[in-house]
């Protein structure tokens, strides 16, 4: 059984490595005059941005229900979740892709090459231990599920945007140090380039699927498919249910919003209809903490 995963903690743990690893890399840019690390650097900033976007859209997400948004706004953390699959394209892939493609028309020798793979050590080391904090929220939601299935599965955008992220980040720090490294060994900059270029196609890939994620969730999805399993399940076994006719989920953020219809089993008061399904909803919020808001209809068929 997998529990909800702690988000903020994962963000920070992003944030603060990301922080001083673009501080390292825009550094060793400058003095090596490297595209590859150029490009990551580019690319740690916006990771940065991106972890302030998705903290300011899990704060968003909190906001107390309104007039103008009675089920809350839970789903403004999907929003900025986008966002942040936008800026990671355009941003981080596509300007890699434009500087690998400068660096291939106009080649430059490295300098201090040795500096940029240093630098680069030290950023696999640093995005390792994020990733590490990732992974182990990532654990603890997706219980024994594989990580494929987890990644299309899971209905916290805010963690698959800091998977996917820390996930480009590191094998884009493998590609870069593979790169300069090629380049310090043979003195050919074009392995730097292609480097460049590579890091940018990972990037639009890996943006492109947490994009189509994202976008799911953006426009309206169900719980996922455990917690509906559950759900029906706890229904059908009530006492005051003779008949489950249709349950229809919707995971708004951190909520979920379940509607029912069913044939209830009651003596035929209206006081004890009432009773049975207060009863119901009670019982079921109470095992399901995600349910914040859940719409009884008792009816005779479908």
């Amino acid at each position: 059984m997998s529990t909800q995963a702690d988000s903020v903690k994962t963000i920070f743990y992003a944030l603060g490595a990301n922080f001083a690893i673009f501080l390292a890399k825009a550094g060793a840019a400058v003095v090596t005059g490297s595209g590859a690390m150029f490009a990551e650097a580019v690319h740690s900033l916006a990771d940065c941005a991106n972890q302030v976007l998705l903290l300011l859209g899990i704060r968003s997400a909190k906001r107390a229900p309104s007039e103008e948004h009675p089920l809350g706004e839970g789903k403004a953390i999907y929003f900025w979740s986008f966002l942040v699959a936008l800026l990671l394209f355009s941003v981080g892939g596509a300007f890699s892709i434009w500087e690998g493609l400068h660096k291939l028309s106009h080649p430059e020798p490295l300098r201090w090459p040795w500096l940029a793979i240093g630098v680069l050590a030290f950023g696999v080391v640093a995005e390792s231990l994020s990733m590490w904090g990732c992974l182990r929220e990532v654990n603890k939601a997706r219980g024994d599920k594989s990580l494929w299935r987890w990644f299309r599965e899971s209905r916290q955008s805010e963690l698959i945007v800091v998977f996917g992220e820390d996930f480009a980040a590191l094998c884009g720090l493998v590609f870069a140090l593979i790169a300069v490294s090629l380049t310090a060994a043979t003195g050919n900059p074009l392995y730097d380039a292609g480097g460049t270029l590579a890091i940018g196609v990972l990037l639009v890939l890996v943006a492109i699927f947490i994009a189509i994620e994202v976008k799911a969730l953006l426009i309206g999805q169900s719980a996922d498919p455990e917690l509906r399993r559950d759900l029906k399940a706890f229904l059908a076994g009530r006492s005051e249910i003779a008949q489950v006719f249709r349950v229809v989920t919707l995971q708004l953020g951190p909520d979920v919003m379940v509607a029912v219809k069913v044939r209830m089993q009651c003596d035929g008061s209206a006081d004890g209809l009432v009773a049975a399904i207060n009863a119901v909803e009670r019982d079921m919020k109470a095992r399901f903490g995600q349910i914040r808001w859940s719409f009884f209809e008792p009816d005779i068929a479908d």
